[in-house]
């Protein structure tokens, strides 16, 4: 018996000896592409190096002195706001456009038809690039667009609202773009978390005379926490990311007075002046953010109550 113990102990050992061979590309990957240049940020927060005209100026180590510019001159402060702003704005309706429709598609009672036909459709934004439905809303809220042409012809409107001279305007462009891009998406994931639950808790509402809204809010959104928390983080990942769609929309300026000005355009006309120290400050802080951000949620959320 001990001899045939012996022998299924190493048959496991030649199993998992498998296993962590087939993880050495992810690892070898990982280092090579994500880690490595994480240090080098890190490492080039703390130097001067930039050009300035036709001269490099530096590498020079100057400690911590890239990071107290960037918090003394308040344009960090000021495109952090912008960002979290805009983020806000298109993840709202998109999470609530998206637990309604989820909740609509998973409802076997409801015996909706054609569901394949519309879930694709809801899905389609998302695989249009960003560039391209940056490009069309340019042209849909021009001042002599469609869309001041029907609200005045409607008479909502006596003269063309110029949206992209407006603060809010342009920063309410940037959020419904998100949201129509990303909502399809989300709703795709929470319909998954929605089918993964069993249907014999539903059955037992309906049996105890539960409404619609009931179930709901007593037995699908409590289920469908871990779901949601996945797409809260990886929803602000993406938002404090933001680049494409404002970086096109207001030809990299972030106009009006840079209300629509993000972090990863700020980040990017450091790159494209060459400014790597405050680049690398800023790619760091930009990197606590996010950190400190998902953390809050998780917090918030309860999650790490049911961990312990």
């Amino acid at each position: 018996m001990k001899q045939k113990a012996g022998r299924g102990n190493s048959k496991a050992v030649s199993y998992n000896k498998w296993g962590y061979i087939f993880l050495i590309p992810f690892f070898a990957v990982f280092i090579v592409f994500q880690f490595v240049p994480l240090v080098n940020t890190v490492y080039n927060s703390f130097f001067e190096n930039y050009r300035s005209g036709l001269i490099q100026v530096g590498p020079n180590f100057i400690g911590l002195e890239n990071y107290k510019t960037l918090f003394t001159n308040g344009e960090f402060l000021t495109y952090t706001k912008n960002t979290l702003i805009m983020w806000v704005m298109g993840f709202v309706p998109q999470i609530v456009v998206s637990l309604l429709l989820a909740s609509w598609f998973s409802d076997q009672r409801l015996r909706l038809k054609a569901t394949s036909f519309f879930k694709t459709v809801i899905y389609l934004p998302n695989l249009i690039m960003a560039s391209a439905f940056a490009m069309l809303f340019y042209t849909l809220f021009a001042d002599g667009g469609p869309i001041n042409l029907i609200l005045m012809q409607l008479g909502i409107l006596q003269e063309p609202f110029k949206f992209f001279s407006s603060i809010w305007g342009s920063r309410g462009l940037v959020a419904l773009m998100n949201f129509l891009m990303w909502f399809g998406n989300t709703t795709i994931l929470l319909m998954a978390g929605m089918m993964g639950i069993d249907p014999a808790l539903f059955e037992a509402a309906e049996v105890d005379g539960a409404t619609s809204t009931q179930v709901f809010w007593k037995i699908t959104l409590p289920l469908l926490k871990p779901i949601l928390l996945y797409v809260m983080i990886t929803s602000l990942i993406g938002g404090l990311q933001m680049f494409d769609v404002p970086q096109i929309l207001t030809n990299g300026k972030g106009e009006p007075v840079r209300s629509t000005m993000t972090l990863i355009m700020y980040l990017n006309n450091h790159l494209y002046s060459k400014n790597y120290g405050l680049g690398g400050a800023l790619s760091v802080c930009l990197f606590i953010i996010t950190a400190i951000l998902s953390l809050i949620i998780f917090k918030v959320s309860g999650n790490d109550k049911k961990a312990r």
